[in-house]
């Protein structure tokens, strides 16, 4: 690598580590405010006619509600560098255990989705730019529309009454049979993780039955995105001059698409990949709603109902961290992958 390269890229990384703050502390900044302007105090709204006065205003002053916005907002922000994202006020507990114990969860659906997207949206992007305007290339599009625009919970209780109610291929609910779930010891609070170390093979595939169908809900969501952007670049990689001359040099056709057409398409893809975390992870809220998913989104579906906003706080913060991380980590990628992103 020359030195220029090498001085460019270090820039490159340089300006978005240093972008990276001022995004975090606008994103904080819009969770805070939000939270805020809801009626009420969050002690109120939660607990109000469930407690008396007296004791409403204890935990008001405990929360440090009666202070002024400006402290609240510098404890708010001082707490999110320790990773303390409050504790709820319903049931008392601290928001960062709550991640901690339903984020595997989330974790597994979401990249479990990541790897359907992939597996159906890629080959099938492939395929539709190689055979444009074809019937191949008008169905992939069809299903790119429809996979995009279907809500998701509405694609999975079509996949829940189908595979599990109709056929019983599968099971329609949870992270695994409550007995299976019993008898692994939690270690990591990834349930297939924790099976694995067990040694348990029988809770793995049980797991794994379990996790099909709200996998492939979320993924089928993603993979029409994915089948667009890698249709799309494919066609225009196509018609580049370079991609004629290695035809007009006897290179097979097989060839020309995987080792030219389809690795510049994968510049974009990963790209759109890292802008379409935030999709991926609304869509497991649902998702998990929807199979009775034991994840995050679940949880903050729960304290929504209950209007617990310490704990919403804490949670849409925790995600908003985690989507502005992966873009950041995709820049990165992108830059040593493409050099043209560096100037």
């Amino acid at each position: 690598m020359s030195t220029r390269t090498s001085g460019s890229l270090r820039t490159y990384l340089l300006t978005r580590l240093l972008l990276f703050i001022p995004n975090v502390l606008i994103i904080l900044t819009i969770v805070f405010v939000l939270m805020r302007v809801a009626p009420g105090d969050p002690v109120s709204v939660a607990r109000g006619g469930q407690l008396p006065p007296e004791q409403i205003a204890m935990l008001r002053r405990q929360a440090g509600y009666d202070r002024p916005l400006l402290v609240q907002y510098w404890e708010y922000l001082t707490g999110v560098v320790r990773l303390d994202f409050g504790r709820t006020i319903t049931d008392s507990r601290e928001v960062t255990q709550i991640i901690v114990t339903n984020g595997g969860a989330t974790l597994t659906l979401t990249l479990a989705a990541l790897v359907v997207a992939i597996l159906i949206g890629v080959p099938l992007g492939l395929l539709s730019g190689r055979r444009r305007d074809t019937a191949l290339d008008a169905g992939a599009r069809v299903f790119g529309i429809l996979t995009y625009a279907a809500p998701v919970f509405f694609v999975g209780l079509l996949l829940q009454l189908l595979f599990a109610r109709t056929l019983g291929w599968l099971p329609s609910s949870s992270q695994a049979t409550p007995i299976m779930q019993a008898r692994v010891p939690t270690r990591t609070h990834i349930y297939l993780l924790d099976a694995l170390l067990a040694g348990d093979t029988e809770a793995f595939l049980n797991g794994l039955q379990h996790l099909i169908l709200p996998a492939l809900t979320l993924g089928l969501l993603l993979s029409g995105v994915f089948m667009r952007i890698i249709r799309v670049n494919v066609v225009q990689t196509l018609r580049h001059d370079y991609v004629e001359a290695a035809r007009a040099r006897g290179i097979p056709e097989r060839r020309v698409v995987v080792q030219h057409a389809f690795r510049n398409a994968l510049v974009p893809f990963v790209t759109v990949l890292g802008l379409n975390v935030a999709l991926l992870l609304g869509g497991a809220i649902l998702t998990e709603q929807t199979f009775n998913w034991p994840g995050v989104g679940s949880q903050l579906v729960r304290y929504l109902a209950n209007r617990d906003y310490v704990a919403v706080q804490g949670i849409v913060t925790m995600f908003a961290l985690a989507v502005v991380t992966i873009s950041l980590i995709i820049d990165l990628i992108n830059a040593i992958i493409d050099p043209r992103v560096r100037y």
